[in-house]
């Protein structure tokens, strides 16, 4: 190969290397094994593409943080006087149009948005920056990503999907005596130590808060949490 050529082969080598997309390529992967589901043992694998950045954690964190709006106020009866009719005379609605009063019905107000409603539309509407995948035919997107480091090398890592994990197959179906909750994504927090191995809990059975400390979704009283996957290195 002349040098020309080699310099041509290089120059488009590094070109399709700039266009491919960053998020295209795996940068992150997770293995674990589901340990209480409908089929313990099943494999699970987490490739994340990036973390959440700090405007899409915002957006998330604040759906679930805000305060539920009042409900709307009982609408109050008017009192309107009597039509009054071209002759100066007060007298009935046939008089006035021919239509007889009518009553006003309920002001048409929207339900008011709970905060869970509001997290997961907001989680929906968040960028895929990753899969999550297990023996099902699909993988679940990952919407939420988000990461703790510890000082002794340890990590908190915070997961969410916009559909709920097993919804269609007992695949991921909590057991024991935890009530299963009805959200319809599914929050994953691993706590993993510096060489990877660790745990996994869902919101399949535990109720999801806001983290003020670390600023991220979370699971509440994780200690008490039932231990849903077992994670190890890639």
């Amino acid at each position: 190969m002349s040098y020309r050529l080699w310099l041509l082969a290089y120059g488009l080598l590094i070109a399709a290397s700039v266009a491919l997309p960053h998020a295209q390529t795996p940068q992150i992967t997770f293995t674990a094994t589901f340990t209480r589901a409908g089929q313990p043992g099943s494999a699970v694998k987490i490739n994340l593409f990036r973390w959440s950045t700090d405007e899409e954690r915002s957006a998330v964190v604040g759906a679930l943080d805000a305060a539920p709006p009042a409900p709307p106020a009982a609408p109050t009866a008017e009192l309107a006087p009597p039509p009054t009719s071209p002759d100066g005379e007060r007298g009935g609605g046939a008089r006035a149009g021919g239509e007889g009063r009518r009553g006003r019905g309920p002001s048409e107000v929207s339900a008011p948005t709970t905060p869970i409603a509001a997290l997961a539309a907001t989680i929906g509407k968040s960028p895929t920056i990753g899969y999550l995948w297990t023996d099902e035919v699909t993988g679940y997107a990952i919407k939420y990503a988000f990461r703790a480091l510890s000082r002794n090398g340890g990590q908190r890592i915070i997961l969410a999907t916009n559909r709920a994990l097993g919804a269609r197959s007992s695949l991921s179906k909590p057991v024991g005596s935890a009530p299963a909750t009805e959200y319809e994504f599914t929050v994953i927090e691993l706590r993993l130590n510096s060489k990877g191995l660790g745990e996994g809990k869902t919101s399949l059975t535990s109720n999801v808060i806001v983290d003020n400390e670390a600023k991220s979704i979370a699971l509440e009283n994780y200690a008490a949490a039932p231990v849903t996957l077992k994670v190890r290195p890639k």
